[in-house]
């Protein structure tokens, strides 16, 4: 009965890279199920970030879609600097001093690009570096250097992450770099905002500050990847407006074995927050090289739908793989798969313990337990927001949810809820008329193929329509 776009209810999210940063890779990630993107800004320049939303944006309109563009921040990440030959050997057992100056390193004298890094650490503490492949002990620390002994070596190439397992780094969570990148996603018109390395809730604030100081508004997503982020993780839940389950550097960070729960947890969390929550990383990973996933692969992928994602993030498998296309239109499949078993989520408390929208959460409730009694087609959340989108969702109801609004943007941002379509009227909503605007948009539904003759719709609104931050109404409509 609905359009294919509605058939899925957990969404995809893609890193555009250097292999989809073209307007007919888009158009083909687009076609394969593709539901957001991501702009990584630890990688590429400003001119290939805008080419790739301008992309993004005419091909969406192309399809009539809306399609949310992510500016995710590089934040503090802090690598190793250039070498004398690119690439040196790390024998275990050896010696190898880390200093803040800018070298050309060697297999016994490295650089970094965090300066505090001699005041943040001590003897004893762990360093990984790259991904954890390569594991460092700490054994003295002196004015501007670190000296280490090599517990786990390797072939160490340039400009390599590090990683300290329990040490509380004083590095901010918005760099100067991150501020000069958030200046450039608002001009061109980033729809979210991903904050790394996330330690606290005050982080969320600090964004939400610098927004602030270039008079924009714009949701934030919260990475978690930090364990100080796990300490305060129901504080960060509230205070951002999704979270992302940032899997690689949380599993460098924390035992690799703890993972698995961690993201349950914080799934559970998120949901019980009706907040929306991403699970990135590794997602299908071996299809960077081949055209196949692995069997734990796609169980992963499953696994994540039935634990409860909004969305599923794909890396390097569309930024630098060989298959990008055929790994979104494989995790489609695969999420398609799981959510056809029918498992039901955790129930969900009917209530939140607290809410500062206590009617529209109720109203989101009731719409939810009518959509399911009457077997209704669709829910029509009228929003201006995106708000009663994003509550009703997190009731996971077996029917879809349309948000309806006059802006683009709120229709993009509910494209990250699960179960959630935005669409655009081509009028400005108004408040003259309840039933006149319904009707009207029952008529333009049924125009764009959303919903049928005889379809039963589950409306929501506020009265007058459209009211801001009051969703007070639902009524029960027939199509035609």
């Amino acid at each position: 009965m609905l359009q294919k776009q509605f058939q899925r209810k957990t969404k995809i999210l893609c890193t555009i890279g250097p292999v989809t940063n073209s307007p007919e890779i888009i158009q083909q990630l687009l076609d394969a199920g593709m539901d957001a993107a991501r702009l990584n800004f630890s990688h590429g320049d400003y001119q290939t970030h805008r080419s790739a939303l301008e992309a993004i944006r005419q091909s969406a309109v192309d399809r009539e879609l809306f399609i949310p563009v992510i500016q995710d921040l590089q934040g503090p990440k802090i690598r190793t600097g250039r070498l004398a030959t690119h690439s040196v050997t790390l024998v275990a057992g050896s010696s190898l001093t880390i200093t803040t100056e800018d070298i050309l390193g060697t297999a016994e004298r490295i650089s970094t690009t965090y300066a505090d890094l001699p005041n943040d650490v001590k003897p004893g503490d762990r360093i990984l570096i790259n991904d954890g492949l390569i594991e460092l002990k700490v054994r003295d620390v002196r004015k501007g250097e670190i000296l280490c002994t090599i517990v786990n070596g390797g072939e160490l190439g340039e400009h390599k992450g590090m990683n300290f397992p329990g040490a509380r780094l004083s590095a901010p969570a918005l760099t100067e770099k991150d501020k000069e990148d958030l200046a450039f996603g608002i001009e061109i018109g980033v729809d979210a905002v991903a904050l790394s390395f996330v330690r606290r809730a005050e982080d969320i604030q600090d964004l939400r500050t610098s927004l602030g100081s270039f008079r924009a508004s714009l949701p934030i997503i919260a990475k978690i990847e930090k364990p100080e982020a796990i300490s305060d993780i129901d504080r960060i839940i509230e205070a951002a407006d999704a979270i992302m389950i940032a899997r690689g550097d949380l599993g460098v960070e924390m035992p690799t074995e703890d993972v698995p729960m961690l993201q349950k947890m914080i799934i559970h969390r998120a949901n019980r927050a009706g907040k929306p929550v991403i699970v990135a990383t590794q997602m299908l990973e071996s299809m960077v090289n081949e055209p196949r996933p692995t069997r734990a692969e796609a169980t992963d992928v499953a696994n994540a739908v039935l634990d409860g994602s909004d969305v599923l993030m794909l890396s390097a498998e569309t930024a630098l793989g060989k298959y990008p296309v055929e790994a979104v239109r494989t995790m489609a499949k695969i999420i398609a798969k799981a959510e056809a078993e029918g498992i039901a989520h955790p129930d969900i408390p009917i209530l939140p313990e607290t809410d500062s929208h206590e009617t529209t959460e109720a109203v989101a409730h009731a719409a939810c337990l009518l959509a399911e009694q009457i077997d209704a087609a669709a829910i029509i959340a009228v929003t201006h927001t995106g708000t009663t989108a994003r509550l009703l969702s997190r009731y996971r109801p077996h029917v879809p949810i349309i948000a309806v609004t006059d802006s683009p943007h709120v229709a993009r941002w509910t494209q990250l809820f699960w179960g959630v379509q935005g669409i655009v009227v081509p009028w400005r909503l108004s408040a003259s008329n309840t039933d006149e605007t319904l009707k009207n948009l029952e008529i333009l539904l049924v125009q764009k193929g959303f919903v049928h003759s005889g379809d039963k719709l589950v409306f929501t609104a506020g009265i007058p329509v459209p009211a801001k931050g009051s969703t007070n109404m639902v009524k029960v409509a027939r199509v035609g």
